[in-house]
């Protein structure tokens, strides 16, 4: 078949030159308007529902509401796992499905169940809701809103109801979160002591309100021309006997701080599967827009204090240039070793070619081209050229010979013997003579014909018609081109799909590892498929198009010198085969002698120029403390010139997801552009001033995300105790940094025990009660106020001066049905204590977390010696265990992944090798290969690792895979070796001897030599640069590469000859590549 496609491409090749350069436009074309983000959507599908329940402790809302809720979603299909968090007034719960569950069937499925759920959550408690889906990176954009000129109110006005609708509007914008200022609230303030003067209480006042404002349509009266509306207008009553009737902010769950001042902050989350550029680009063209509107309101408005686009735009431009780079390097590569621009031409058209065409690929099925696909296409721009290196170098050996036997018979016989090959049939029907070693006479030669397979497939096929070459003088290179590019194809077919098993292990990974790594693997195996196709089609085309009517230049001198020089160390090392062998295993030995001074970990650290810093201060802090601390904090980073912009959230937004209360709160520091070192001394910098902090707990997140311990259990008691027994352990565990419970007890607060005796004595009822202080410090919303398009809250509440001291609980005056007034002291307890601000669920379980992040050593050792720790001083009862998780248990998982699936692509390629090879020893020679590679992935990861920042190696994931890949790409340099040998010998009719293995070798110098330069020429940029933006997984695997490849390479040149000679077995009458498997 192979035979059939490579004829057809030379016959027209008018067509396929045409089709190709087709292909590179409309590529082209597709991957300037494709789909760009700077990272695959890596987080399960997930959906996440909110429960308001006003008044409620956070032990009320576990048991009345989260637990009813987790118990209807438990039912859903392809639900994995439901985690909960329960705090005053709120209940939030995430669903996470299976990967590849289809998440709007999810949401659809989660719809049903919270409808069937609405009437049995207590009265007060508000619907479910499902949050907007959005992005797995969610954040789009932040921007701040300062004012000197406009109140708090008054610019949180404006920020809800012009800004907020206008950034909704724009396509992708799923969610506008909004924090500071005032929400605006027409507040009705009872004053307790006017109550006293008219024998009210506040429930008569709620009452009233609750009529006043009430609304109610009227129908209409239909006239002879038109229907007349009645509206009726049922805001007339007012309250100022017994209250204040104002505008005044309603309760506030959190503010935010701009640059160390008041203001608003407001951030947006795209939607799910949104172009991240496409629409922040829209959202900045809409805010550009609203500026001459900023300005005339006296609005200072802070741009950009956090857009993941810059890291995006930052990331691709640095991966786009390692790309160009890169194939400018490979184009230099094959132009010094082919010294001829038409053939280093041809070479290089396959990387554009392939490129493109896994990028239509992926454009056509709607994958996004991320940092991982660009780097899937980086990593293999030097793999997808050696396929016509192989190609263009063959036929260009071939070609100087025929040329040169074209002189010596004076060009009269285009059809005079290109090669002395015999096809398989005549070896079987004529046995060359002994004792020539391997030589033909002329008599025993055969012409290579069109009609024929040639050297590489060696079909017997000599009689087919439709075989017959163009006519005119091209006759003879046609034959050439053809049966050169045969010769090498079938073991370049081979080679090509063992590459791409290779990946395998990539593609079936599962979890975040997974969802990162397989858009790479995707992207590198459709580039090498692609390669291949280009190979049997575009490359013999342009090889007859642009080489037939020129002769070909003479190989390079400096060429035919290296040669030389590996001809005489090939043969010094064959006669010392014992002292080459054992060098080779020494090498290997000292290669696995710096395992143990490797670090492991998960994924390293995004250089994104963007920290977030988390502090809490004891539970029950007040917002204007928070405040105060924050002012402080945010003074002092933004002394340091390298920090750009600093903003700072704290507790809850009031439409917002976050579970927080007044006593945490989250900065996010920008940057300005720096290197990987810097931004590592800034972020020790942060963490000092951070320190210098007393009464908080603070932490610098990664992208990555905290190294948690999870305890479970049922008593929350116990949990806690648990939880700081850990901790503390944890702060003792060397390079243990921010060490904290997620949840811990000690919130303050005020209890009011009805005594139902007193109750029933008085002839009060508790649910009134109950509303009764609702109302009064909580609030109750009886309405809404309407001013144009603006809709306001009308609330029912104390005056602040009656609301600040706690002990004014008990004096609030309450009311029975037969006007009896009591204050609420002679009805119930009121006592402070304390309770605990979050209950935390994990699969139904109560839980406890503790969260720390190891600074200045790896992840592996760090949880490797906080399990021994931990096990060692912390002695658990029997319903209550831990659980490691975080990028700890995902870096486990994703190793034991690698591991098997690798060792299962290992045994589909040696299948596919005893398939192709026959020859058990042969096959192991070419397996002989990987630990070639693995001592240059050993010594380029120790050196790197020395050299670099941390002052020691690290086996990443990144790493692991690019073992993965070096196995591949290097494999193929053994296989085209191993099976130039079984050519030799088996077409050529040589003996397999120290002459066979020195030609071979000598032969096969110069494309390995350029396969091997080409790929590490490709990646040099990607490996030089690694640790910058959009590097940070492929720099590793580039490094890893590059060494393998030295080593290999060399060991493959040297080495590999020996362990044939010695070890390996070739027959005249074996079938290995190119007899007849593919014809």
């Amino acid at each position: 078949m192979l035979k059939h496609i490579v004829e057809l491409s030379l016959r027209f090749r008018g067509v396929v030159i045409a089709l190709a350069c087709l292909l590179i436009g409309y590529g082209w074309f597709v991957s300037a308007r494709a789909k760009l983000d700077v990272f695959p959507e890596f987080v399960q599908p997930q959906i996440t529902v909110q429960t308001e329940a006003p008044g409620l402790a956070s032990e009320q809302v576990e048991v009345l509401v989260t637990r009813p809720v987790e118990s209807a979603l438990n039912g859903v299909g392809n639900l994995e796992s439901i985690r909960s968090e329960s705090i005053q007034g709120l209940s939030v719960i995430t669903a996470v499905f299976k990967e590849g569950a289809d998440i709007f069937v999810a949401r659809q499925m989660v719809a049903e169940k919270l409808a069937a759920l609405a009437g049995e959550l207590p009265a007060g408690v508000k619907s479910p809701q499902m949050s907007p889906l959005t992005s797995s990176t969610m954040d789009l954009l932040k921007f701040g809103l300062l004012s000197d000129k406009l109140s708090p109110m008054a610019l949180r006005t404006f920020a809800d109801w012009t800004v907020r609708p206008r950034l909704l509007s724009v396509p992708g914008v799923a969610k506008v979160t909004v924090f500071g200022g005032e929400v605006r609230q027409l507040q009705i303030q009872v004053r307790p002591d006017r109550l006293i003067a008219f024998e009210l209480s506040i429930q008569d006042v709620l009452n009233a309100a609750r009529e006043a404002t009430g609304v109610r349509g009227a129908g209409f009266i239909e006239t002879a021309a038109q229907r007349v509306v009645i509206q009726t207008e049922g805001q007339s009553l007012t309250a100022q006997d017994v209250a204040n009737v104002i505008e005044a902010p309603e309760p506030k769950f959190g503010d935010a701080l701009i640059m160390g001042k008041p203001g608003i902050l407001m951030t947006m989350s795209g939607q799910y599967g949104a172009n991240t550029m496409e629409v922040t680009e829209a959202v900045e063209r809409a805010l550009d827009e609203m500026k001459p509107t900023f300005e005339a309101q006296g609005i200072e408005y802070v741009a950009r204090l956090h857009r993941p686009a810059t890291f995006i735009e930052n990331a691709l431009h640095n991966v786009r240039s390692s790309l160009l780079l890169g194939a400018v390097m490979i184009a230099l590569v094959l132009f010094l070793f082919l010294l001829d621009l038409r053939t280093a031409f041809i070479s290089f058209s396959a990387i554009p070619l392939s490129l493109l065409t896994a990028i239509l690929v992926l454009d056509h099925f709607g994958a996004t081209i991320n940092t991982m696909t660009l780097g899937g296409l980086a990593v293999a721009i030097g793999v997808v050229v050696d396929d016509a290196i192989i190609d263009v170098e063959n036929i260009l050996r071939r070609l100087r010979e025929y040329m040169a036997r074209q002189t010596r018979t004076g060009g009269a016989d285009a059809t005079a013997p290109i090669i002395p090959a015999l096809s398989p049939r005549e070896r079987e029907n004529q046995t060359a003579p002994s004792g020539q070693n391997g030589a033909r006479t002329p008599e025993t030669a055969r012409a290579i014909s069109p009609e024929g397979e040639g050297q590489g497939e060696g079909d017997p096929g000599a009689t087919e018609p439709h075989s017959s070459p163009p006519a005119g003088e091209l006759q003879g290179v046609f034959r050439v081109v053809l049966a050169a590019s045969l010769e090498v194809r079938s073991a370049v077919v081979y080679a090509s799909f063992i590459v791409a098993l290779v990946f395998l292990p990539v593609l079936t990974m599962t979890g975040l590892h997974g969802r990162f790594f397989a858009p790479l693997g995707i992207a590198f195996i459709l580039a090498i498929l692609a390669s291949l196709a280009v190979a049997l089609t575009v490359t013999p085309a342009l090889c007859f198009l642009m080489l037939s009517r020129a002769r070909p230049h003479e190989e390079p001198g400096y060429l035919r010198r290296l040669k030389e020089v590996h001809r005489r160390a090939l043969e010094k090392a064959g006669r010392h085969p014992g002292a080459t062998i054992g060098a080779a295993l020494a090498l290997f030995a000292g290669a696995l002698a710096t395992l143990p001074f490797f670090g492991g970990e998960f994924l390293p650290e995004f250089r994104e120029g963007h920290f977030v810093l988390q502090i809490s201060a004891a539970p029950g802090t007040s917002l204007p403390e928070m405040l105060r601390l924050g002012e402080r904090i945010a003074q002092e980073l933004l002394r340091n010139r390298r920090i750009k912009t600093v903003e700072q959230q704290i507790g809850r937004a009031e439409m917002g997801e976050d579970t927080w209360g007044p006593h945490r709160s989250e900065f996010h520091v920008e940057l300005n552009p720096m290197s990987a070192g810097e931004e590592a001394a800034v972020q020790d910098e942060i963490r000092a001033t951070l320190a210098s902090c007393p009464g908080i707990q603070s932490e610098v997140l990664t992208f990555l995300g905290d190294r948690i311990v999870n305890v479970f259990g049922e008593d929350l008691d116990a949990l806690d105790q648990k939880a700081q027994e850990i901790a503390r352990v944890l702060a003792a565990v060397p390079g243990a940094a921010d060490v904290q419970v997620k949840s811990p007890p000690g919130s303050p607060r005020m209890a009011v025990r009805l005594r139902p005796e007193r109750l029933t004595q008085f002839g009060f009822r508790s649910l009134e009660m109950l509303e009764s202080i609702q109302t009064a410090y909580q609030g109750a919303i009886l309405g809404q106020t309407y001013e144009g398009n603006k809709v306001f809250d009308v609330a029912v509440v104390l005056e602040p001066s009656s609301r600040r001291e706690a002990e004014g609980i008990g004096a609030l005056m309450v009311r029975n049905a037969q006007g009896l007034r009591l204050p609420l002291r002679e009805l119930a307890d009121v006592y402070p204590t304390t309770g605990r601000y979050a209950i935390l669920h994990d699969g139904a379980r109560r839980r406890q977390t503790v969260t720390c992040n190891p600074a200045g050593r790896d992840v592996a050792s760090f949880v490797a010696q906080a399990r021994k720790e931990i096990e060692a001083k912390v002695k658990f009862p029997a319903d209550i265990y831990t659980v490691f998780s975080g990028a700890a248990k995902e870096q486990a998982q994703a190793r034991r992944e690698l591991l098997i699936h690798s060792l299962i692509a290992a045994a589909g390629i040696v299948l596919l090798l005893a398939i192709v090879f026959r020859n058990c020893r042969n096959l192991l020679l070419v397996l002989a290969n990987l630990p070639f590679a693995l001592v240059g992935g050993l010594l380029a990861i120790f050196l790197a690792g020395y050299f670099g920042e941390e002052g020691r190696g690290s086996l990443s994931l990144g790493t692991l895979v690019g073992f993965v890949t070096l196995f591949g790409i290097t494999m193929r340099n053994s296989i085209m070796m191993i099976s130039h040998f079984e050519h030799l010998v088996g077409q050529e009719g040589m003996t397999w001897g120290v002459a066979t293995a020195l030609r071979g070798a000598t032969e096969r110098l110069v494309p390995i030599l350029m396969t091997a330069l080409v790929t590490a020429f490709g990646l040099l940029p990607m490996a030089v640069g690694s640790g910058a933006a959009g590097r940070e997984i492929e720099g590793p695997m580039a490094i890893v590469i590059l060494g393998g490849l030295i080593t290999s390479t060399l060991l493959n040149l040297l080495v590999l000859p020996v362990l044939a000679l010695r070890y390996g077995r070739f027959e005249r009458s074996g079938a290995g590549f190119g007899t007849g498997s593919t014809g």
